[in-house]
């Protein structure tokens, strides 16, 4: 994102999207949707576009970011390629490819999460054990933190504290066993998000600092197998997508300081993994959750109120599947007047949807697409 429309508070969440990636546990086929009485219709709206398949890449998370040419880079983790693709975001077109498998500066060890601020491109490195910064747009090397917390880290937020200071939220999904599918004894459940202090100082050097993890223990409401999360400072809501099917799969609700509210989302949304998970807002102070419901042969999308987190609607693509991240870009483009929200389709490609496609399907504010 170029210096002179950084840090627009419309598109924070947006930008951001949460990370996702594929569970700990073997992958099943995912199930198809069951009847929910209460859960909304879907309705269809149509992809403006897929990109080119790439199987071997196993595309998994999303983040976008403007360029100070004006183009729109989409930018995706490659989990088993070990590194990133650059897409253009107005067509698809793939521009280029970065990183390897390594250890090193600029290279990878399945690449989960990612996000974008500023210029600086956070990556969530698994195998790692540590989130990787990168300054755009040639991708310059700034630093790394987390290794000494990290033991198997997927997705993450970054949101600005004060001019100069982030915080940093990474989901640490470890696991035990032989297929490490076995989920940690409850009271190690108080550290599945890691919470970090970031600052780049005036020679664009990183400082980070360890502040602590959280997670609810009981029973009943643990983070059990988490992966995206993302955030809405405005309503002090961190949203934590939890994705263990053998026990309830559904995003809970967190604050800022790391308590569990006793909320989430309805527990009847989700057919099977809740995924990614990003926040559309609107000028109003309004605006819509968009999570992920990770079906075959249709991924569903399900809108929630910002405030309330009350239902507003279903949609699905004509194609996309078995959808893992999300990203929500709210700027205008050439090609999305009204923005674009981009998906990963079934690990191997990329879909884009017009906003004001959704909005126009699901009878939304029309101010957020305007």
């Amino acid at each position: 994102m170029p210096s002179h429309i950084r840090f627009l508070p419309l598109l924070l969440g947006s930008l951001l999207a949460a990370s996702c990636a594929t569970a700990p546990a073997p992958e099943t086929p995912a199930p198809s949707a069951p009847a929910q009485a209460s859960a909304p219709e879907p309705v269809t709206v149509a992809e403006r576009y897929i990109t080119v398949e790439t199987p071997a890449e196993e595309l998994d998370s999303l983040a976008t970011w403007l360029a100070d040419d004006g183009m729109t880079w989409l930018i995706a983790t490659g989990k088993s390629s070990h590194r990133l693709t650059v897409y253009d975001a107005e067509d698809g077109t793939r521009l280029r490819e970065f990183g390897g498998e390594g250890s090193g500066p600029g290279q990878f060890n399945r690449p989960n999460g990612i996000a974008v601020y500023g210029d600086h491109l956070f990556v969530v490195e698994r195998d790692n054990h540590r989130v990787q910064v990168l300054k755009l747009p040639d991708f310059q090397f700034v630093g790394t933190f987390g290794e000494e917390q990290l033991r198997s880290p997927y997705g993450l937020w970054v949101n600005e504290t004060e001019p100069g200071e982030l915080e940093v939220y990474v989901t640490d999904s470890f696991m035990y066993g032989k297929q490490f599918d076995e989920v940690p004894p409850l009271d190690e459940l108080s550290q599945r998000v890691r919470r970090y202090r970031v600052q780049f100082d005036q020679a664009g050097q990183l400082r980070a600092n360890y502040g602590g993890a959280f997670g609810d223990t009981k029973a009943d409401s643990a983070l059990r197998m988490v992966e995206s999360i993302a955030g809405d400072r405005a309503n002090d809501r961190l949203l934590i997508a939890d994705e263990d099917r053998r026990h309830e799969s559904t995003l809970r609700e967190y604050s800022f300081s790391g308590q569990y509210t006793g909320r989430s989302l309805p527990q009847d949304s989700f057919g099977a993994e809740a995924e990614g998970v990003v926040l559309w807002t609107c000028p109003d102070g309004g605006g819509y959750w968009i999570a992920v419901d990770q079906l075959a042969p249709l991924t569903l999308f399900h809108l929630f109120d910002r405030v309330t987190l009350e239902p507003r609607g279903t949609f699905r693509g004509s194609t996309t599947a078995h959808t893992d991240g999300v990203a929500l870009h709210a700027a205008s483009m050439p090609h999305f007047p009204g923005g674009a929200l981009f998906a990963v389709h079934d690990d191997k490609a990329v879909a884009a949807f017009d906003l004001r496609d959704v909005a126009n399907a699901l009878n939304l504010s029309k101010d957020c697409v305007d």
